[in-house]
């Protein structure tokens, strides 16, 4: 018996590098979707509740937080705007995008176009968005 060839190990198996963060979960149908259920999380949160990964009914691939830290980065390289982030936060905790055909609710309505159309892009990439 070779004592050297017993001791000697396999290398340890390669990942690819999208495997490695490959979480599973239900991506959401759309950005607006996604964005509703992290506000609905960040309100439950400030009320008290204990968020806990993979406790809902349907396994999400992300954290509330992550939907919220891509808002973030967008505003952070100012691709979002200051009157994006009202538009967002108000109409996210109402649970509806701002209606076109009201007129007060016109300007809002194109703010929230103008922010899913940098936000979807990025969900998307990261496997959050369909």
């Amino acid at each position: 018996m070779d004592l050297h060839r017993s001791t000697l190990r396999s290398p340890p198996a390669m990942v690819s590098p999208s495997a490695a963060f490959d979480v599973g979960g239900v991506p959401f149908g759309s950005a607006e979707e996604a964005w509703f259920w992290s506000v609905q999380a960040q309100e439950a949160k400030a009320a008290g509740a204990r968020i806990t990964a993979g406790k809902g009914l349907v396994q999400r691939p992300c954290e509330p937080s992550d939907v919220l830290r891509a808002v973030d980065r967008l505003y952070r390289r100012r691709l979002l705007l200051r009157d994006h982030l009202h538009v967002l936060v108000h109409y996210g905790r109402r649970l509806m995008a701002p209606d076109p055909e009201r007129r007060r609710e016109q300007r809002a309505h194109a703010l929230w176009r103008e922010a899913f159309a940098q936000l979807a892009p990025v969900l998307r990439e990261k496997g959050i968005v369909q």
